[in-house]
């Protein structure tokens, strides 16, 4: 179970960066602007069909994922589109990983790797009880509108990215969460179930929070103060929640050392990436 939930999680995560180049790509040879008009102009763009699969063979993955493993496991996984983000814009978008491009890639691929290896995820359970679900529901709601208000009350282009994506990394996590329960009630009890359960729309409306949350981040600032948040954030809140509702466990005592050596080399690769790599702004714009 637990590799198959690896492997889900993998894929998921290359289905998602190639929905994102491609969708980047066919909205490149479009005239600005939004609505309606723009939407029917990507609809004839080859391209953006490619990009609207991959989002959707992603979520797919994601939830057969979440059905074969713990949270704390599936959602880390996912910090790997950013290294496959590049690699599938390199000959999509003709440009070329630069060495120190390179090694920042495999900072974020070590660190992750040293971060799940020694927390070891374990355990889950498909459902939490009422009880768990309120004060979760209260702290990860209240945590994003707090980061929406000190957005807007901030004139710090740096801070407004940074407090928009937090926001959409907790809102992620919740998704991710709130899939997780709901596609559990699907394999256990069939569609009826799923479509008659609170989470499945739980999920559906805070996916689309999470979504405009990222695209304001992403229009607020700088994708150095936008990214390491959302990145970071996503995977820590991720696997908190998957303690708190559905009992998964991670080690412990010494064991907290290495897995905060793999956060920061997680974290110093973001940067990096962030910082030297021009394919990543374009292509996550």
């Amino acid at each position: 179970m637990i590799a198959l939930a690896v492997l889900f999680a993998v894929l998921g995560a290359v289905s998602n960066a190639v929905g994102t180049v491609f969708q980047r790509k066919a909205a490149a040879t479009v005239a600005r602007g939004g609505g309606l008009r723009l939407l029917l102009a990507l609809m004839r763009r080859p391209a953006w069909s490619v990009g609207i699969a991959g989002v959707v063979g992603a979520a797919v993955f994601q939830a057969l994922a979440l059905v074969n493993g713990p949270m704390a496991l599936v959602q880390p996984l996912f910090i790997l589109e950013l290294p496959f983000v590049l690699l599938v814009a390199g000959p999509v978008m003709h440009r070329r990983l630069s060495a120190e491009g390179w090694r920042a890639v495999g900072g974020v691929v070590a660190g992750l790797a040293l971060l799940l290896v020694s927390a070891a995820p374990s355990g889950t359970r498909g459902q939490a009880s009422m009880e768990r679900w309120i004060p979760v529901l209260a702290v990860t709601l209240g945590a994003m509108a707090g980061a929406l208000v000190l957005a807007r009350s901030s004139s710090s282009p740096l801070f407004r990215a940074a407090a928009l994506a937090a926001a959409a990394a907790v809102g992620n996590a919740l998704t991710a969460a709130l899939m997780k329960s709901a596609t559990g009630r699907l394999a256990d009890a069939g569609l009826p179930a799923f479509l008659t359960t609170w989470q499945t729309y739980g999920f559906a409306l805070t996916g689309v929070a999470a979504l405009l949350l990222l695209e304001n981040a992403l229009q607020a600032g700088p994708l150095v103060a936008s990214q390491p948040a959302l990145t970071i954030g996503d995977a820590s809140v991720s696997l908190l929640l998957g303690v708190t509702l559905f009992d998964e466990s991670v080690r412990t005592g010494w064991w907290l050392l290495p897995e905060a050596i793999g956060a920061l080399l997680i974290l110093w690769g973001v940067l990096r990436l962030t910082r030297v790599v021009p394919q990543l702004a374009d292509v996550m714009r």
